[in-house]
């Protein structure tokens, strides 16, 4: 995989925290970065797919065993008994 390097503006504490994070994983900052954005995309991706997933079903619609026919009024479903 080619790789090409970045220069990413961090706040000097949140950078210190995450080298501290690094290091008690045993791991570089570049890695723990990478495995970072690498899930990121993974879940959006994923979420993509749900999000169409779900749209083609409410597209498709569902079978409310009516056939497409409604069989009641407004009245009929709002009468006080």
């Amino acid at each position: 995989m080619e790789r090409q390097n970045v220069t990413v503006s961090l706040p000097k504490v949140l950078l210190k925290k995450a080298k501290s994070v690094a290091a008690e994983e045993n791991k570089s900052l570049s890695e723990l970065i990478r495995e970072f954005l690498e899930k990121k995309v993974k879940e959006d991706a994923e979420y993509e797919r749900a999000k169409e997933r779900h749209l083609k079903l409410l597209k498709k619609g569902f079978d409310l065993g009516t056939k497409g026919k409604i069989t009641w009024t407004r009245e009929e479903l709002h009468e006080r008994r």
